[in-house]
């Protein structure tokens, strides 16, 4: 099975940034952790700092896009591991590991399916998210639709669309954090987000616009909202 690994912490200025010592310190303990887990790791990447970021929504018929994160947290995403474990506690064993599970945390969900089709370092992270109450249940008719929605954007994005997977419901999650190295677990994702992930996707583009406008013509639910992040190429 596959777990999608958000990795959140506090944006520590030069640890953040990449091209800085501090962020090279940063990608050498997470070098130790990619040996360490071998094939279990299939994915993942740094993301450049949410100053960069793009906010995407639907409104009134139109597009809105903002610069910035979704949110104003204290503790933002800064990169992302797809997993794949046998089962939750493996998932658990492999994330207790990340470096930011013992400096941040680390929201662990259980992917419905993961595709990964091309290289996706320097490509674009897009983090689909909908209110808690608004993710749909695997196997329901609006789930089908839905697929049968994110089916066209697939077909129109071609080859730009290297990879991507959706999530299952928000009861699914479990918040995980190490600290003096005990292992402390909390159902569901960090509490303070009023907009959960419900889906991720992995795009290729020649910069920011490209990137923007693609991510556009992902499909949404009303209230939704799309976080578009470049991967560090590393």
């Amino acid at each position: 099975m596959y777990y999608l690994a958000l990795l959140a912490g506090e944006e520590n200025g030069a640890v953040s940034t990449p091209g800085t010592p501090e962020f090279g310190d940063a990608v050498a303990r997470h070098e130790r952790f990619w040996e360490a887990a071998g094939t279990a790791l299939v994915g993942g990447g740094a993301l450049y700092p949410t100053a960069e970021a793009v906010t995407i929504r639907h409104e009134n018929g139109g597009t809105l896009v903002t610069d910035g994160p979704f949110a104003e947290f204290s503790e933002v995403v800064g990169g992302f591991y797809v997993l794949e474990a046998d089962d939750l506690d493996a998932a658990l064993e492999l994330t207790r590991q990340i470096p930011d599970a013992s400096e941040g945390f680390v929201e662990l969900w259980p992917m419905v399916f993961w595709r990964l089709e091309d290289e996706h370092a320097g490509c674009y992270l897009a983090v689909l998210r909908e209110p808690p109450g608004a993710a749909n249940t695997p196997g329901s008719a609006e789930w089908d639709e839905g697929i049968r929605a994110h089916g066209r954007f697939g077909e129109f994005a071609g080859q730009a669309l290297r990879g991507g997977g959706a999530l299952h419901p928000p009861s699914s999650a479990t918040t995980v954090r190490v600290r003096d190295d005990e292992l402390l677990l909390t159902d569901g994702p960090f509490t303070e987000a009023a907009e959960i992930a419900n889906g991720v996707y992995l795009l290729a583009a020649a910069d920011r616009e490209a990137a923007t406008a693609l991510a556009a013509r992902i499909p949404l639910g009303p209230k939704g909202c799309i976080e578009l992040r470049q991967i560090v190429d590393e």
